[in-house]
């Protein structure tokens, strides 16, 4: 009878290499990145600008601080919040066993995007009713600058992830890096919010 080969030592065990750790990757598409970066500085520039003013004219800009609706902003920061959370849930459910789910967090997002178009447009019809606009002082100048740049990336977010779902619903989880794509876009965009609330709205 053949002798049975010895059990691997534990010294042999620990001789085999390790299995290599799958390297990080670029979550979306590189073109994406580079128009996030660029969005990122030019609103960088648009914040430190407003800074200077408003330290320059303290009163005035308190003053149009006043006229804002802080409940408006507030929840307008949590329906981007909560759009978010469901290009963030779209992506895992490509990445599980039922990838089609990520339509539905689409829809989820998209509510959250026309949700926040509809109060600020409400806020903007307040402040054109009171006569406050572009030409009405340096406070009203940043106010409509900022948050209309802002206004018109939440439309283009929201038109990124209604291109995105017949994809999704045709092609499940191979649509992944589309909505990766997608999802850093609207990341970007809340992110952008979640500084511009306080700067315009909150902070004295």
């Amino acid at each position: 009878m053949p002798a049975l080969a010895n059990p691997p030592t534990p010294d042999a065990a620990a001789a085999v290499p390790p299995v290599p750790a799958e390297p990080p990757r670029l979550v979306g598409d590189l073109a994406i990145w580079l128009v996030i970066g660029a969005e990122l500085l030019t609103f960088a520039l648009l914040f430190l600008s407003f800074a200077v003013v408003r330290w320059r004219q303290p009163a005035l800009f308190a003053a149009g601080q006043q006229t804002l609706d802080l409940n408006a902003g507030a929840i307008n920061t949590a329906l981007l919040v909560c759009g978010s959370a469901g290009v963030a849930r779209a992506v895992q459910a490509l990445r599980g066993p039922a990838p089609r789910r990520a339509a539905g967090w689409l829809l989820v997002a998209l509510a959250c995007g026309a949700g926040f178009l509809v109060l600020k447009s409400s806020e903007y019809a307040h402040q054109i009713a009171a006569g406050h606009d572009l030409s009405t002082d340096d406070f009203y100048m940043f106010y409509w600058l900022l948050t209309g740049f802002h206004y018109l990336h939440v439309v283009a977010a929201m038109v990124f992830l209604l291109a995105l779902l017949p994809a999704v619903l045709r092609r499940g989880a191979a649509a992944q890096h589309a909505v990766e794509t997608g999802a850093a876009f609207w990341h970007m965009v809340d992110l952008l919010w979640i500084v511009l609330f306080p700067l315009v709205y909150v902070m004295r």
